[in-house]
């Protein structure tokens, strides 16, 4: 195993990739590719950032959280991102390649570099994902795609050194478990249509969840989701209750404003199957293929305003999933073995 001291190699790599989330968490709500152009940019006056400007928290801190223009206030949102990420990778890297599991041996096994690598790319998304729903409840689809594949990679990894964690109910395990993340979600979506004439779920919510279920696994990804729901109602209260404490009285609707129409139960299911078959994905390759089964460009993107006010009751789901997701990757076992308990205890086993 690693000294324990490595974790801080952990910390600087996380917070290195939370630069880059920060670009993507800007670039890519608004259409920008996040390889061009290449250099960073303030976002406030466009001036191309320096090196010096680009040290992961350090810049941030240094310069007071305003760019050297001396003219434009960065949001401490980039400081934030690149913390959180160092954080989870720092113990991410502590958990699986420092300490030495129950009845394992001293050395570090290939599974624990899986699983380090697997984790740590997987919750950069996640973060990625909580800072572009937050922001602009948008959670893109490159995010989603990227969470898929981190699933698929480590089970193929898996399955490449004969462990038996990469199969599952007669198929590999990342392919249950996107299955189970993809149905739970889904089914919500359609349950909430059909019982209650409403949107219950955003399609970003039920791609994410089958990315989830493909790193988590069916058990993992399940109770992820238990916790996004408490985490949900238990947080989403209290954000609603501070809104409407906050916020002016809305507004009478203009006449001409169109009324709110809510998804057919036709397109619930067409769009279910196209997230199945992986179109979504697919289509990021071929965007004819995209907007053919689903009516839309993947590229295309809606005005944003960065002053847009929201509904008192309009809060993005993704962030509870994430969450829930970030829970089962640092407290995994515990987790799963107090679920496991519980359910033995209720059937007498």
């Amino acid at each position: 195993m690693l000294p324990a001291w490595t974790w801080i190699i952990g910390f600087w790599f996380g917070a290195a990739v939370g630069s880059f989330l920060n670009v993507v968490i800007y670039r890519m709500p608004r259409g920008i590719s996040v390889y061009k152009p290449a250099n960073s940019f303030c976002p406030g006056c466009q001036k191309q950032l320096t090196a010096a400007e680009l040290v992961p928290l350090l810049s941030w801190l240094f310069q007071k959280g305003k760019c050297s223009c001396g003219k434009s206030k960065v949001s401490s949102r980039y400081f934030w991102v690149e913390m959180a990420t160092g954080l989870l990778w720092a113990v991410i890297w502590y958990q699986q390649l420092v300490v030495i599991p129950p009845g394992a041996e001293s050395a570090m096994s290939t599974s624990q570099v899986i699983y380090a690598v697997g984790y740590m790319l997987f919750s950069a998304a996640l973060v990625a994902a909580i800072g572009t729903d937050l922001a602009h409840y948008i959670i893109p689809d490159q995010v989603n795609a990227f969470m898929l594949f981190v699933g698929v990679g480590m089970n193929i990894a898996l399955a490449m050194i004969g462990d038996s964690r990469a199969w599952m109910w007669g198929m590999p395990s990342s392919i249950a478990g996107a299955l189970v993340g993809f149905g739970v979600l889904w089914g919500i979506t359609l349950l909430g249509r059909v019982a209650f004439g409403k949107d219950a779920m955003g399609h970003g919510d039920i791609k994410m969840a089958r990315g989830i279920g493909a790193v988590l696994l069916p058990l993992g990804a399940g109770i992820s989701f238990a916790l996004a729901v408490f985490l949900g109602a238990l947080f989403g209260i209290l954000i609603v209750a501070l809104r409407k404490k906050d916020q002016a009285p809305a507004e009478e609707p203009e006449a001409d404003e169109e009324p709110y129409v809510p998804e057919s139960i036709g397109s619930i299911f067409w769009c279910g199957l196209g997230y199945i078959l992986c179109i979504d994905i697919i289509g990021l390759a071929f965007p004819k293929l995209y907007e053919k089964w689903f009516g839309e460009n993947p590229y295309a993107v809606e005005e944003i305003s960065e002053e847009a006010g929201v509904e008192p009751t309009m809060i993005p789901f993704g962030p509870y999933l994430a969450a829930g997701a970030l829970c089962v990757v640092m407290y995994g076992a515990p987790l799963t073995k107090w679920v496991l308990d519980y359910f033995n205890g209720m059937s007498g086993l």
